[in-house]
């Protein structure tokens, strides 16, 4: 591990007003971007049901979608995501639907034909919005700004073909960042580009930076000894990059074992950074407060992916609560860890059947977590080094096979919570559920 680098320059007001919404000047309510306003995971929303009154949370409107992983956004009265049309001219879509009623405002296609991609259900990133434009990475790299209104193009990248960006086997999958007057984006690109930013107005270069191969982690912001700090996860270590130029703070390695799974986003609780993957197991970070600098202090790793140690995270994220952390293992078992060491408290089976890949996207508010398991169930629980504290339980959405063809199907796609409601996908259509009390 090293450190290097310094940060010249002061922290501008805007800068700060830009991050706290997480995607401009969006309102508090909204869900502009992957996981929430700050790519945390947070929602701050009162009001909402405290249990549910049936088997069956009430839908207040769904409408058809194509199939994809992308999760849906939610912004100015709008639900944003991203699906794919396959034939006979395979295109990527991006959509725009009312978020009060459901109807379709605007659809944006073309063509992209996937290659060398294996689950091809459709785009994996969920669409940012800033300032009035919506932001749509795709599969194979293809990046679009469009008008968030209207769903006019403003400009756009081919990363594939003008960064020689090497799409991963699952596809491209880590949601672009806005920070200040550029969108960010990891895509695994030659030639210095596997993160590359943007004028997030003009579309113009800024600045690239890395050779090292993409993960699927979409990238986030933290505060480090009084600057900003792009966090990217890549498929050979996590880094620590000045957002404005991509100049590199530090450095800690985290590479494959067999092949790159990393997908969880790295968790930042103000000291610590967690980063996890399927293969790989999890490795903790000190975030030192004084300096551009971090510190291992655990890093673990089971034998295999059955026999797993600390957690080897596949698609959910974690949550760091106190001296926790809780998070979903490689088959589906939700465990809480001691923060200091790694070890196991506790290991519990009820959140979502135990399989390969078995996922639950968690979303804490207040003292609750709002749990969507695969299954396309909603749970509303507590969790605590005591155990997981099931509240409610009721079904939301039907599990489809596009996503995945096992099981019955699965609902893999992260949820958006906004205005007391909540929006998920499967592979046939999105949903809107009032939470409101």
């Amino acid at each position: 591990m090293s450190t290097r680098g310094s940060f010249n320059g002061v922290l501008t007001l805007s800068l700060a007003i830009a991050f706290m919404g997480g995607a401009g000047l969006s309102r508090a309510a909204d869900w502009p971007q992957w996981r929430g306003p700050a790519r945390d995971g947070v929602w701050t929303e009162e009001g909402l049901v405290e249990r549910f009154d049936s088997p069956q949370v009430p839908i207040k409107w769904r409408v058809a979608v194509g199939s994809g992983y992308s999760g849906p956004t939610v912004a100015e009265g709008r639900v944003f995501v991203m699906d794919r049309v396959a034939g006979p001219s395979p295109r990527e879509r991006v959509l725009s639907f009312d978020a009060e009623t459901g109807p379709e405002v605007w659809s944006y296609a073309y063509d992209c034909r996937y290659q060398g991609i294996q689950y091809e259900a459709g785009p994996r990133c969920s669409v940012t919005i800033d300032e009035g434009r919506a932001y749509a990475l795709g599969a194979m790299g293809h990046l679009h700004c469009l008008d968030a209104r209207s769903g006019k193009l403003i400009w756009k990248h081919d990363c594939r073909q003008e960064y020689g960006a090497k799409i991963p086997i699952w596809g491209i999958a880590a949601s672009p960042l806005v920070e200040g007057g550029l969108v960010i984006v990891h895509v695994g690109g030659g030639e210095q580009a596997s993160v590359i930013a943007f004028d997030k107005v003009t579309g113009q270069e800024r600045w690239r930076a890395l050779n090292d191969p993409a993960s699927y982690s979409s990238p986030v912001m933290i505060e480090q000894a009084g600057r900003r700090v792009f966090v990217c996860l890549t498929g050979e270590r996590m880094v620590g990059l000045n957002p404005q130029t991509g100049d590199l703070y530090w450095e800690s390695a985290f590479r494959p074992k067999e092949m790159v799974i990393t997908i969880a986003t790295p968790v930042f609780d103000g000291s610590h950074l967690v980063a996890t993957s399927f293969y790989d197991g999890m490795l903790l970070l000190k975030v030192r407060r004084d300096e551009l600098a971090v510190e291992k202090l655990w890093q673990r790793r089971g034998e295999n992916e059955r026999n797993t140690d600390a957690l080897h995270c596949c698609i959910s994220t974690p949550l760091i609560l106190g001296d926790h952390i809780y998070g979903v293992d490689s088959h589906g078992e939700l465990r809480c860890l001691d923060l200091k060491t790694g070890d196991r408290v506790w290991e519990d089976l009820t959140a979502t059947p135990k399989a390969r890949w078995s996922n639950v996207h968690m979303v804490r508010n207040g003292d609750r977590i709002w749990m969507f398991n695969e299954r396309g169930e909603l749970i509303i629980a507590k969790l605590d080094p005591a155990g997981f504290h099931e509240i409610s339980r009721a079904k939301l959405i039907e599990p489809t096979t596009g996503q995945l063809d096992q099981r019955g199907g699965v609902c893999w796609s992260h949820p958006a919570f906004a205005d007391r409601r909540m929006y998920a996908r499967n592979d046939k259509e999105l949903v809107c559920a009032s939470l409101s009390r």
